[in-house]
């Protein structure tokens, strides 16, 4: 069985790589085997066509991937890496996706020598919007991260930290982050809503101006700060919401603590 990526797990996120790496064809079906216990997860991989199991045992004697991706929570890796220790011939390069759980963790597990990456991807990755960050240790070949970015690419931008203690950081801003817009599209609904207009209307104005403006950003040559002065005109509409937002740096100061009780918690899930 000629497998170059073994997927264990696969669930939202596993998935959703999962289709982004078909979908692009930078492997196909007979290129990846996914390891999922649960039946409906693993029926739902075996619809794309590709190989599935349900353990580590259940991975044929032969089988040498170029890559196993790690796509469990945090709280289980440990002992799910654990099944994989046969495949730490340095060979086989090895991707966490699970937050908190550093390499350093998994080389006591794999062994010191074993070529180990992580990721922090967000869910937009489930439609190849997502911001994958990745960092490798010093036993990861050129050849061998570069498949792994090339493969990353396929379910959003990638960006490369040399730092794995910036991690943490990581997760907090991107990580979590799609969580901090959505629920700012919620509250923007909810005022628009409190300010007469219909719900279906509302959240339509919420959903797709936090789209725009997203968009906007990303494709202009301008920084998001002169965008917004762009936008705003002295004593206008604007003006008048930027000073409750920005007074006492208001939304700043809110932001910042809500990055940093998640960089903490992604700390702590390091050292459960």
């Amino acid at each position: 069985m000629a497998i170059k990526v073994v997927l264990v797990g696969c669930g939202n996120m596993g998935y959703a790589m999962l289709a982004g790496w078909l979908k692009s064809g930078h492997l196909k079906p007979a290129d990846v085997l996914v390891i999922e216990p649960a039946d409906a997860l693993r029926e739902r991989a075996a619809m794309l066509g590709v190989s599935t199991g349900t353990s580590a045992d259940t991975i044929p004697s032969q089988t040498s991937p170029q890559l196993i991706v790690l796509a469990v929570k945090p709280q289980v890796i440990r002992t799910v890496a654990t099944g994989y220790k046969r495949f730490a011939d340095g060979a086989t390069i090895f991707l966490s996706v699970a937050a908190g759980t550093s390499t350093a963790a998994l080389s006591q597990i794999l062994g010191d020598t074993t070529p180990i990456a992580r990721c922090m991807p967000n869910t937009p990755a489930a439609i190849g919007k997502g911001m994958m960050v990745v960092y490798a240790n010093a036993h990861v070949p050129e050849a061998g991260f570069d498949f792994v970015k090339t493969l990353l690419a396929t379910s959003g931008a990638v960006a490369e930290i040399d730092d794995e203690g910036l991690m943490d950081a990581v997760t907090a801003v991107s990580g979590s982050g799609p969580a901090y817009v959505f629920h700012f599209i919620e509250c923007l609904t909810d005022a628009g809503v409190s300010a007469g207009l219909p719900l279906e209307t509302s959240k339509l104005l919420a959903m797709q101006t936090v789209f725009g403006a997203a968009s906007l950003a990303a494709e202009s040559s301008e920084e998001p700060g002169r965008l917004r002065e762009q936008v705003t005109s002295p004593n206008g509409t604007t003006d008048a919401a930027l000073n409750v937002l920005m007074g006492d740096e208001r939304l700043k100061k809110l932001i910042g603590e809500a990055v940093e009780a998640a960089r903490l918690r992604s700390e702590e899930l390091g050292r459960d």
